[in-house]
């Protein structure tokens, strides 16, 4: 113990060295002055940001910076850490090995049946800066006692930390497995980067660690593809982000954009309801014809000729004329809005031969082609043949296409017509005030359907130049003020040159503009035709049809990890299948990966677990649980009134206390959750509104609806009317299945009604 601390504190004396140096570039970096050019300061900018990311991750490696160690049978020892260490001194011989090493793997991977070459895997257990335990792990069977040997044919490796890290009191955020991952979740961390992977795997298998630690992996061992594209993670919903936020940055990685299906429109994070019908049906796949027919709908003809007066000369657009022109710009397969220029071009030619016959006396006139040239200008400056192509033609954002659809029945009829009119109906709402935020407009459904109709319509450029033109008249205003600062003094000599005698505020602001530097993530969050290096979705099974080809559109090379569990799906227009879900991207070509242990939920409630499972699908294999906790699960009946929510209060608050530091949630049907949290909020159990910087989930009891806790896990766990759960969703089954596997030391059932037959299993306390 003494040597390995002496080697523990030395290793913290380096990682503070490189800290300081670090922290002493990036000031030198930051104070240093530069010639005043766009690609001096952007060079700048971009040194800055690769010492803050690397000084970030340095401060990251502090908690457990070292965590194992292996002993060669050559007699090579080395320790496995955080992040990679060298001895500067002495030929830069490594220190510490950073986890993701080649030379680290044995640390997860080597076996008594398969060493690897190693003698002994050795587990460090810190506080602080402190060694506080050591568990060491015989990998050579004849050293092995027949204990030992009898622990190594359990198929887990370093149980003893394992088991301890999963029998932790959780604290409402995530924590990284670096220290314990095992040998199956190691093979898929390190699997391949290219082509799609699918890891299925049941409740407390570790698949959103190990779809975390993969893109950690993914960004050290393929940094130079990787950081120019960027890393994105999906998550199913903003509560589960929070939870897994501290993980990915506690790796030293903190650069990935993480974002749920609402959030992938940028500048949105959609929060309007709506019904889970109405959300079920605009994931459908059929609503990408619908969207494609909303945009040809806005591509008019006129009913009957339109007249007017341009210049004294009559200009009709009658329905042949703009059938031509629209044909014309249909054929150039563009979007919607680069099409409307084509359009816009051909029609205006054909008005202009139009009024040139008229006046010219036929195809022989006198007008030559300079004469009709000049009377296409005359008609592109008319405001009233500009309005007019507007109406024909419109510019259109996504946004206001489907504003428009969502609130005429009769586009709605036009566009619609392969859905049933009950069904149409669910599209149908008024367009929202100006007064409604942004992100109260739409639904997180919406934003499928919003980036469908992006593709289509594509951009005519005119948001960029209003934007570049706000951002040239902020430039030219701040220059005038540097000038007339410079010409403030009244007496100056009127033979000597003024500043505005040499520059003009135009000129000025036009030398000192500067290239804005973003880092590959936040120029990634914010452009919707970004393409990501490599993607991974967790809770896979929940995306939508229409959701899928928002993602997909964001990895053409189709470089992703799809993490998830078929048995999990609760949200109506989720995967029923992997080959539902890929079959229309990437036929067959992709691979799977399963992962068989569960090292979360307890034996005791694994078998309750395993029953819904078995009525959700016989054909699935459940996932193996390693531990036992003693605690049987309960289930207490709970009367109407006051005397049903006394009990739901005392049971609450006695699981409450049995898990001390821990964490305990309390899951409902939606229909129930506003009841619950008003008995509990009045009992003090509950806090209604969390402290600034904190989340829900930093407190000891936190109520949520089943499917706000996918991937979340609790130390204690009441499912509150499992009927009703059942009940409420096409998908209940799986949705009970979801609520009482997220516990990881015991769990309650409270039910008002019969105990549904699939929990038989639980007693009575």
């Amino acid at each position: 113990m003494a040597h390995e601390q002496s080697y523990v504190a030395m290793l913290y004396e380096q990682l503070e060295d490189r800290r300081r140096d670090t922290a002493r570039r990036l000031a030198d970096t930051l104070r240093e002055e530069t010639v005043g050019t766009p690609q001096a300061i952007t060079q700048r900018d971009a040194a800055a940001e690769m010492l803050t990311d690397r000084l970030a991750g340095l401060r990251a490696a502090e908690h457990g910076l070292a965590f194992g160690r292996l002993d060669a049978d050559d007699g090579e020892i080395r320790y496995v850490g955080r992040i990679g260490l060298l001895d500067e001194d002495n030929e830069y011989e490594p220190l510490l090995m950073d986890w993701r090493a080649p030379a680290a793997r044995p640390f997860y991977t080597a076996t008594a049946a398969n060493p690897e070459g190693m003698r002994r895997r050795r587990h460090l257990r810190t506080r602080l800066r402190q060694v506080v335990a050591i568990d060491d792990e015989p990998l050579n069977l004849a050293e092995m006692s027949e204990e030992e040997r009898a622990r190594s044919g359990s198929g887990l490796t370093s149980e003893a930390a394992l088991l301890a890290a999963v029998s932790q009191a959780r604290t409402g955020r995530m924590g990284d497995i670096v220290a314990t991952i095992q040998g199956e979740q190691d093979r898929i961390i390190r699997s391949k980067p290219s082509g799609v992977l699918v890891v299925q795997g049941g409740p407390g298998t570790g698949k959103t660690a190990v779809a975390l630690h993969r893109a950690a992996y993914l960004l050290y061992t393929h940094r130079d593809r990787l950081a120019r594209r960027g890393v994105l993670v999906v998550g199913p919903n903003p509560t589960f982000l929070r939870y897994i936020g501290q993980v990915l940055p506690s790796l030293g990685e903190t650069s990935v954009v993480l974002g749920t299906v609402a959030q992938l429109f940028p500048g949105l994070d959609a929060r309007r309801t709506e019904s889970p019908a109405t959300a079920e049906l605009k994931g459908r796949a059929e609503m990408a014809p619908v969207i494609a027919a909303a945009v040809r709908d806005r591509e008019q003809l006129p009913r009957s000729p339109v007249e007017l007066v341009v210049e004294q000369q009559r200009v009709v657009f009658d329905r042949d004329t703009v059938a031509q022109a629209r044909t014309r710009a249909r054929r150039s397969r563009k979007p919607h809005n680069e099409a409307r220029r084509i359009f816009r071009k051909e029609l205006l030619r054909l008005l202009a031969q139009q009024v040139a016959r008229r006046v010219g006396g036929g195809e022989s006139g006198l007008l030559d082609r300079r004469d009709v040239g000049d009377i296409r200008d005359e008609l592109a400056e008319s405001t009233e043949v500009a309005a007019q192509l507007e109406e024909l033609w419109p510019t259109l954002s996504p946004e206001q296409l489907l504003t428009d659809l969502f609130a005429d029945r009769r586009r709605l009829n036009s566009v619609a017509r392969r859905i049933p009119a009950p069904e149409r109906a669910l599209l149908e709402r008024p367009a929202p005030g100006a007064d409604v935020p942004p992100d109260l407009r739409w639904t997180p459904a919406d934003v499928a359907l919003l980036d469908e109709a992006a593709e289509l319509l594509g951009d005519d450029g005119a948001a960029q130049a209003a934007a570049e033109a706000a951002a040239l008249r902020e430039e030219v205003e701040y220059a005038q003020g540097v000038l007339d600062v410079l010409d403030l003094e009244e007496d100056l000599d009127p033979e000597l040159l003024r500043a505005t005698d040499i520059i003009d505020a135009d000129r000025l602001a036009e030398r000192m503009q500067v290239s804005r530097y973003d880092s590959t993530a936040e120029r990634a969050a914010a452009d919707r035709e970004w393409t990501y290096g490599h993607i991974i979705v967790d809770e896979a099974q929940e995306l939508s049809a229409m959701a899928w080809r928002m993602v997909m559109r964001c990895a053409p090379a189709r470089s992703m990890t799809l993490v998830g569990d078929i048995a999990q799906t609760g949200d109506r227009g989720g995967a029923g299948s992997w080959d539902e879900v890929l079959s229309p991207f990437v036929a067959r070509r992709w691979r799977l990966e399963q992962l068989t242990v569960n090292y979360r939920t307890p034996s005791e409630i694994a078998d309750v677990a395993d029953d819904v499972l078995a009525e959700i699908d016989a054909s699935l294999q459940p996932p193996s649980s390693v531990r036992s906790t003693g605690v049987p699960p309960w289930a207490v009946a709970l009367p109407a009134g006051a005397d049903g929510d006394r009990i739901l209060v005392e049971r609450v608050r006695a699981e409450r206390d049995a898990v001390g530091d821990g964490r305990t949630a309390v899951l409902t049907p939606q229909g129930r959750l506003d009841r619950v949290r008003a008995v509990l909020d009045a009992a003090g159990l509950t806090t209604p509104e969390p402290a600034e910087g904190e989340s829900e989930l930093d407190a000891p009891v936190v109520v949520l609806p089943v499917a706000a806790s996918k991937g979340l896990e609790f130390d204690a766990v009441v499912v509150v009317e499992p009927q009703e759960m059942l009940d409420e969703s096409p998908r209940g089954l799986n949705d009970l299945y979801v609520a009482i596997t997220r516990a990881t030391q015991r769990l309650g059932v409270l039910h008002s009604g019969e105990l549904p037959p699939v929990l038989k299993r639980i007693g009575r306390p």
